[in-house]
């Protein structure tokens, strides 16, 4: 359990589709267990293992009855609340949070399964699997964590799956507070920085409050610990686990945008070929009506044969009915598969933002990355320079050591902690402050006779190079006086 590490995703929509539910309940018909068995690494004859923790943090079998959207309706009418979005042609307003509880594989199968032999294999029978008080046991800790935190109201599903590779939690949580929709008070803060902050806390916290004793680490970011305070190997694994980690993650949202990209063609087809067929129907239907109307005219006004127009009059009506039955039966598929075509193109555009985003963290990473590597190539770079300089002095003869007297070089290698810490206060424009230090640590505050002042055409390269060689000058001590070692 040493690398045991905890997973927390959260994802935030502008509601929830019936697919999306489908897929966190498994509300699949025979069908749908088939094209998820395709694109998915799902078992099953595992998915009976399936649970969910409900109010007062009860265990139950996952309840298929109503959709998870249905459930957030009633959340929603029996507290008087209204969904934002009701109404709009487009979503805009955030009311779904959806996240994701875990951690390592072989930590979350071990609280599932114990030491049962389970095979992950696609198309396994583990029928004889049984589930482990372990894990309801650990969801009932996070079902508490997200219900003190959040408030147990506003939890609309908490579905756990133990029928695919990694055991794990779907919390679908809304974002209420008082009575009100308030996602950005609640989650985002007032900018990206503080939304940032506020994950990073909830990592913290949630690691602290459940995992610490389930014996999952928080896990570190190299943005939180900074790559130089682990070891040449650590960071070099960390870097890859990471990087792939983003990469498997885009190219499993590629591989899922291209799924439903062909789900949507076909979906697309379906709808044309019912719009035509529907299109045909009531052509037929009206003029069937037609004819049906013409003859009741001739029967009323006594036109030919009354007994032939009868049976003729029967004989269209009942093709009437037959028409509406067949339109009415192709108007339902119809909508039906306007709505599976929506929700297709809903989460394709979920989807491709999610992958738009991933693409954009990648990037950034990858700057971030450099950035760090670039700072610690330059320290590692200075520590060089002045260890060299340091043991190349010591055996120089005195008329040689005096190439170096004043220069930059000597003083950040005599004196370097000093000289970074008053060229600080340099370039940052404290002065006055520069001057005390450098007095109270034996310089003689430099001279008078050196420009000062920032040009407005300077840039902050040379800027920081000024601010270095004069910090140097201001450590120098006074004349008479002897440095302090």
């Amino acid at each position: 359990m040493a690398n045991a590490k905890q997973v927390l995703d959260v994802r935030v929509t502008k509601g929830m589709t019936t697919a999306q539910s489908n897929e966190h309940q498994r509300r699949w018909t025979e069908k749908g267990w088939g094209r998820a068995l395709e694109i998915g690494n799902y078992d099953p004859t595992r998915e009976r293992l399936n649970f969910e923790v409900v109010t007062g943090g009860k265990v139950r079998p996952v309840d298929k009855s109503r959709s998870i959207p249905e459930r957030m309706a009633a959340i929603l009418d029996q507290r008087g609340i209204k969904d934002p979005n009701e109404g709009l042609a487009e979503p805009k307003y955030r009311t779904v949070v959806n996240f994701i509880f875990g951690g390592s594989r072989k930590r979350m199968q071990e609280l599932a399964f114990g030491s049962q032999q389970v095979d992950f294999e696609k198309g396994a029978d583990n029928t004889g699997v049984v589930r482990k008080k372990e894990i309801e046991q650990w969801a009932k800790d996070v079902y508490a964590f997200v219900s003190g935190r959040y408030g147990e109201q506003n939890i609309a599903a908490f579905i756990v799956h133990l029928d695919e590779l990694n055991p794990h939690v779907h919390c679908t949580l809304l974002p209420i507070k008082e009575d009100r929709f308030a996602y950005k008070e609640i989650f985002a803060g007032k900018d990206k920085y503080e939304y940032s902050e506020r994950m990073k806390q909830l990592h913290t916290d949630f690691f602290a409050e459940v995992n610490t004793k389930w014996g999952m680490s928080r896990g570190r970011s190299v943005s939180e610990t900074g790559a130089r305070h682990l070891t040449t190997e650590e960071y070099r694994r960390m870097l890859s686990e990471e990087c792939t980690t983003i990469e498997e993650n885009i190219a499993r949202h590629q591989r899922a945008l291209s799924a439903i990209q062909a789900d949507i063609r076909l979906a697309e087809r379906r709808v044309k070929g019912l719009a035509t067929m529907v299109g045909n129907l009531e052509k037929s239907k009206a003029e069937k009506q037609a004819e049906l109307s013409a003859a009741e005219r001739d029967l009323t006004a006594n036109k030919g044969d009354a007994a032939e127009l009868e049976v003729w009059v029967r004989t269209l009506e009942k093709e009437l009915q037959g028409i509406s039955e067949q339109l009415a039966d192709k108007q339902e598929k119809l909508q039906t598969a306007d709505r599976q075509l929506a929700d297709l193109k809903e989460n394709m555009s979920a989807i491709g933002q999610r992958t738009e985003e991933l693409k954009a963290e990648a990037y950034q990473y990858s700057r971030d990355i450099h950035s760090k590597v670039d700072t610690l190539l330059k320290d590692v770079l200075l520590e060089s320079v002045v260890g060299e300089y340091l043991n190349l002095s010591a055996r120089m003869k005195p008329s040689e050591r005096q190439l170096f007297d004043g220069s930059l070089v000597q003083s950040i290698a005599e004196q370097g902690t000093q000289v970074m810490h008053c060229a600080t206060m340099l370039f940052l424009g404290m002065i006055d402050d520069a001057t005390t230090f450098a007095q109270t640590h034996g310089g003689g505050a430099g001279g008078n006779d050196l420009k000062w002042g920032r040009d407005e055409d300077e840039d902050n390269r040379a800027w920081a190079l000024r601010c270095m060689r004069m910090a140097s000058r201001m450590m120098r001590p006074a004349i008479g006086k002897k440095p302090k070692r």
